[in-house]
C-alpha cells in the first residue's frame, strides 16, 4: 500500500441555495421537483444564490496517521468528509484514496426501529460494507463492546438513546478499513463508553491504519491526533502538528479589542439558524472577566420567522469542550417575548461573579424554543479569559460539573444586529 493514504488536491464544493439546486440523492431530486412544480403553479420564482462550502482545499495524509480537522461551525469540515466518503462529489478538484474506506458520519444510519438489535447488527454491518461471514465472526465482540447484551433481541425502538448509539457505534467501530473517517461520533454514550470509543480509534493507528477525525472536543484532537487541518469559512487555514494548530485555533477565537464578536456570517448546518440567528456577542465591560466582579454580555439576534417562547443561553466550557456552567434566560421561568419575523433584538446577561478559577475558557452561545438548542447553536465560538480579582475565595465550579446558574436578564429590540 502507498505511503500516502489519501491526497486532496484543489477541492471545492459549491451549493446553490434559495432555488432548485442540483440534487445529490434520489430523495432530494423528488422533493426538489415537487417544490418546483408548486412554485410554478403559484407563479413564484426563487432567487439564485451560490454558497461555496469549500474553496481550493488541498493536503495529504500519510499511512498510519490520525489527522484531526478543526474549525468553527460552517467551516466545511463535514462537507470535506462527505466528499472523502464519496457521499457527494466535489465541484472542482481531485481526491486520491489508497485503501478500503469506512465512514462514521452519522451513527445509526440504516438502523430499522422495528428490527431487533441482533437483526440491526447484520443490516447495518452490510450497509457499512461488511460481509455476512465477517459480521458473524465479530458478532459477540460487537455486542460485548456495546454493553446491550440483555436487550440484543429487543426491537431497537424500545432502546434508550444511549443504548441505540452505543450499538450503532459498536457496529461501525468493528470495521477493518485502511482509512477510517470519523465525524463527531466520539461523544456518544456516557463517560466510560466514550473512553472505550477513544481507545478504539487509538487502535486504528497502532494497527498501521489511517484516520481522519472531526471533533469540537479539542482535548480529543490534541491527545489522539498526530497532525491537524484547520478550515475557516471553507478555506484551508493551516496544516501542522495537532498541539500547535489547536493552540493557534484557540488564539484565533479571542474576542476583538472592542469586545464585539460578529457571528452573522458563520454558516450553520441545517436546521440551525433558519428561524433565528445569533448575529453578534459583545462584552459591555471588558472581554476579560475578573473574579468577584459582575460582567455584562449582550447577545444580538435576528428572528427570521415568528418565534414564541425563545430562550437564549450562555455557556462556559473547558478547551476540551467539557461544559462547566450555563446561564439561560428561561432558568427562572421568566416570560420571554414573542418574536416576529424580521425582528432584530438583543438579550443582555449580567453574570454575577462567574464562579470559575482564573484560566481561559470557551464561550458557547445557543438559542432554543424547547428543551434543545434547536434555533441556533455556536459552541466554542470564542475564548474568554478569567483573571484573578478581589474575591480571594471565589465559589469555584469543579471540573467535570455542568451547572445552571441564575443571571439578571434584560431584553431589548433593535440595535445593530
Amino acid at each position: 500500500m502507498s505511503a500516502t493514504a489519501l491526497e486532496v488536491s484543489g477541492v471545492s464544493k459549491r451549493y446553490e441555495i434559495g432555488h432548485l439546486a442540483k440534487a445529490d440523492t434520489l430523495v432530494e431530486t423528488l422533493a426538489g421537483g415537487l417544490g418546483a412544480l408548486r412554485r410554478r403553479l403559484r407563479g413564484r420564482r426563487l432567487q439564485r444564490e451560490e454558497f461555496w462550502a469549500l474553496r481550493d482545499v488541498g493536503f495529504s495524509v500519510e499511512t498510519g496517521e490520525i489527522v484531526g480537522i478543526v474549525g468553527r461551525n460552517g467551516a466545511g469540515k463535514s462537507t470535506l468528509l462527505k466528499i472523502l466518503s464519496r457521499i457527494t462529489e466535489p465541484t472542482t478538484g481531485r481526491i486520491s484514496l489508497h485503501g478500503r474506506v469506512a465512514s462514521l458520519l452519522e451513527v445509526g444510519t440504516g438502523f430499522h426501529p422495528e428490527l431487533s438489535g441482533r437483526e440491526n447488527i447484520f443490516l447495518n454491518g452490510a450497509i457499512l460494507g461488511m460481509s455476512r461471514a465477517e459480521i458473524r465472526r465479530k458478532f459477540d465482540e460487537i455486542v460485548a463492546f456495546s454493553e446491550v447484551e440483555r436487550f440484543i433481541d429487543t426491537p431497537v425502538k424500545r432502546y434508550s438513546s444511549g443504548m441505540y448509539v452505543r450499538l450503532a457505534f459498536s457496529v461501525a467501530a468493528h470495521l477493518d478499513p485502511e482509512i477510517l473517517i470519523v465525524d463527531e461520533v466520539l461523544a456518544v454514550g456516557d463517560a466510560s463508553f466514550q473512553r472505550k470509543c477513544l481507545g478504539k480509534v487509538r487502535d486504528v493507528s497502532r494497527g498501521g491504519r489511517t484516520a481522519l477525525l472531526v471533533s469540537h472536543n479539542l482535548g480529543v484532537i490534541s491527545s489522539l491526533c498526530n497532525r491537524c487541518v484547520w478550515l475557516d469559512q471553507g478555506r484551508l487555514n493551516a496544516v501542522g502538528g495537532a498541539g500547535e494548530i489547536v493552540r493557534r485555533y484557540l488564539a484565533f477565537t479571542e474576542f476583538p479589542q472592542d469586545g464585539r464578536l460578529e457571528l452573522a456570517a458563520i454558516e450553520r448546518p441545517a436546521p440551525h439558524a433558519e428561524r433565528l440567528r445569533i448575529t453578534a456577542a459583545e462584552w459591555l465591560d471588558s472581554p476579560a472577566l475578573v473574579q468577584g466582579r459582575d460582567s455584562r454580555l449582550r447577545i444580538h439576534f435576528e428572528a427570521r420567522q415568528e418565534v414564541s417562547e425563545a430562550s437564549l443561553a450562555v455557556g462556559f466550557s473547558r478547551p476540551d469542550g467539557t461544559r462547566l456552567l450555563t446561564y439561560e434566560t428561561d432558568y427562572t421561568n421568566r416570560q420571554t417575548p414573542r418574536l416576529r419575523a424580521g425582528q432584530r433584538g438583543w438579550v443582555e446577561f449580567t453574570l454575577p461573579s462567574v464562579p470559575l478559577s482564573a484560566d481561559t475558557y470557551l464561550l458557547d452561545l445557543g438559542a432554543k424554543s424547547g428543551l434543545f438548542h434547536d434555533l441556533d447553536y455556536l459552541p466554542g465560538c470564542a475564548q474568554v479569559e478569567i483573571r484573578p480579582g478581589p474575591d480571594t475565595h471565589p465559589r469555584i465550579v469543579k471540573q467535570g460539573w455542568s451547572v445552571r446558574l441564575d443571571a439578571a436578564v434584560r431584553w431589548g429590540e433593535g440595535g445593530a444586529a
